[in-house]
């Protein structure tokens, strides 16, 4: 393998893919058509820190048949909230993301993130790298009339845990313990640890806008 691979983000999170391009990595896409609250529920016996993972090598398992570079790495997460002892994902409907935010507010939870890196060559995984970055959520009380109107914005709907930190949502978050990047969707810190596991030096994928 010489030259810099490919970059391939597998998630359809406009969030995740403006971290990369703003930290110099200007990814294909591809999104991984599986059934994420499905396995998520099949996987509920396991450590939440393990759900997460495993959701990300499933991404990553769907989506390296249709890699078509000779050489690239293909970039895979899943975000979910540990809160009050149990672990959340998409709220998808208006009713669950006002219930989350009642208990949301004014508490704490973990915001977990599973990163999966994985190293394809002419078609075929041949290095994978794994791991979960865990970030310390404090949210703001936030009364009734305010949980509807972020509710109305639509944007609660589709993210995990209901919120976001570079969004409407950043209103409501009194502060973070952690990395701020992976709570918007992809560490990058934790993405260089796991490129430097399967020996991909980070630097070789910077590059300028190519669209």
């Amino acid at each position: 393998m010489t030259g810099a691979p490919a970059v391939i983000l597998g998630s359809a999170s406009p969030a995740r893919l403006r971290v990369l391009r703003q930290a110099g990595v200007h990814p294909d896409v591809l999104v991984a058509d599986i059934d994420e609250d499905a396995l998520a529920e099949k996987l509920a016996a396991a450590p939440p820190t393990e759900i997460v993972t495993r959701l990300a090598v499933a991404k990553a398992d769907a989506l390296i048949p249709r890699v078509t570079a000779s050489d690239a790495v293909l970039l895979t997460c899943d975000s979910m909230l540990h809160i009050n002892g149990t672990l959340v994902g998409k709220p998808h409907t208006a009713e669950v993301a006002r219930a989350r935010w009642q208990e949301m507010s004014g508490g704490s939870g973990v915001l977990l993130t599973g990163h999966c890196v994985t190293r394809v060559v002419d078609g075929a995984p041949v290095a994978q790298a794994v791991d979960c970055e865990s970030t310390q959520i404090r949210f703001g009380t936030v009364d009734s009339a305010a949980v509807d109107a972020y509710v109305a914005t639509g944007e609660p709907l589709a993210v995990a845990g209901s919120f976001t930190l570079d969004g409407y949502g950043g209103w409501f978050v009194d502060g973070i313990d952690g990395d701020p990047s992976s709570v918007i969707g992809i560490s990058l810190p934790l993405t260089r640890r796991l490129l430097a596991r399967i020996d991909v030096d980070v630097t070789a994928l910077w590059s300028s806008p190519s669209r």
